[in-house]
Formats: structure tokens, sequence, C-alpha cells
């Protein structure tokens, strides 16, 4: 990756995280909470018992659990047919980091999760959501390094499309289930767009100059 894509890349990441802040803002000062209401209630008045089972199945793809299984197939995926050791390390930093980032700000902010009749049980607190902090890391990851394995643009298209389906999927359920406001999953996006793109410039800057220094002893 040359420097001016470096740059590019390192923008995307900044655009997030002054996002977050200034979302963060308002939703500490309790200014998002009226359009969070209208948005649930909007969604609870469409409820329908066959939709409500397709949330259920999504909310749970992003449990700890399923996550972690998915990972696991995906690391021995890296590892052992593509021998990316260095992928698997990138990958790690990126769900783990996420999932630690995510926990902290909980117990920093502390928000109480909708008290509007939600349709499964969660504890802890709201902001920002774990699963779509989780959904966006796991698929954002996926889509980049199976993205340079996958030389069919038929096939890359198709790898975009369905992590994005998934990331808004899983987002939507949380809001669907009324176990997060639409802030939290808003929050979960920017957040974790930050992360990813910060580990993935770290990962490319680091690649980038041991080429260079490889080169430089290749050639004198």
């Amino acid at each position: 990756m040359n420097s001016k894509l470096l740059v590019k890349v390192l923008l995307l990441g900044v655009v997030p995280l002054i996002s977050f802040s200034v979302l963060t803002y308002y939703v500490m000062t309790e200014q998002t909470l009226q359009i969070d209401h209208r948005i649930i209630t909007f969604i609870k008045n469409i409820e329908h018992p066959q939709v409500t089972k397709g949330m259920k199945a999504l909310s749970f793809i992003g449990n700890t659990w399923p996550v972690v299984f998915i990972s696991i197939i995906l690391l021995f995926v890296i590892y052992k047919i593509y021998r990316k050791r260095d992928e698997v390390l990138l990958f790690i930093i990126v769900s783990l980091g996420s999932t630690g980032i995510n926990q902290v700000l909980k117990y920093a902010f502390k928000r109480e999760r909708p008290l509007l009749d939600p349709l499964i049980h969660e504890s802890g607190y709201s902001y920002p959501s774990g699963h779509s902090m989780a959904a966006l890391s796991l698929y954002g990851i996926i889509t980049f390094l199976f993205w340079r394995h996958i030389q069919s643009s038929i096939g890359r298209n198709v790898l975009i499309i369905f992590s994005i389906i998934m990331i808004l999927s899983i987002g939507l359920s949380r809001i669907y289930l009324r176990v997060h406001f639409p802030s939290d999953v808003l929050g979960a996006y920017l957040l974790s767009g930050f992360w990813l793109f910060l580990t993935i410039w770290v990962y490319q800057y680091l690649k980038d100059k041991q080429y260079n220094q490889q080169e430089r002893r290749d050639y004198p």
C-alpha cells in the first residue's frame, strides 16, 4: 500500500472517531432519547411474529459463542490453507480489541438499556452495542483478509454484499428486539469502524516497512 493510500485509510478511520465522539456527547446529554424512542416505537408498531423469529436468529448469530465458532473456522482457513500467520494475528487483534474496547466504554458510560418491553432478556449496559461492534469488526476483517485471496470480481462482490447484510442485519435486530437504542448501534458502528481502519493501517504500514527493508537487503 503506497503512502497516499495509507493516508486515505487513516482519514477514513479519523472521521468515524470524530463522529463517535460527537454522538457520544449527544447520547450522554440525553439529546438522542427523543429520536431513539421514536424509531423504536415505529418499529414496535410494525412487529410481526415471523420477523421477530428472524431477528432473534440474527441476534443469536452475534452472540459470543457463535462469533467464537465462526472465528475459529476462519482462523483455521487463514492459517492452514492460506498459511498467513500475520493475518491470523491481525484477525485476533481486531476481534479481541473490539471486545475489550466495548466493555471498557460500556462501564465508562453506564447507559441503561431501553425500558420498552424488550423481546429478549439482556444484561449489562447499552452504549455502544457489543453485538454491532463485533459484527462490524468480524465481517469487516473477513472482507479485508479474504478479498486478497479471492480473484474473481463476482466472488469479491458477493463477499462485500454478504458482509454488509450481516453487519446491518445484526445491528437492526438489536433495535427491533428493543435491547438497544438506535444510537447504541450507530455509535458501535462508528467506533468499530475506527478500530478496524486503525488496525488495518498499522498492519499495512508494518508490511510495507518489512517489504522495503527486504528490498534494500536484496538490492543494496
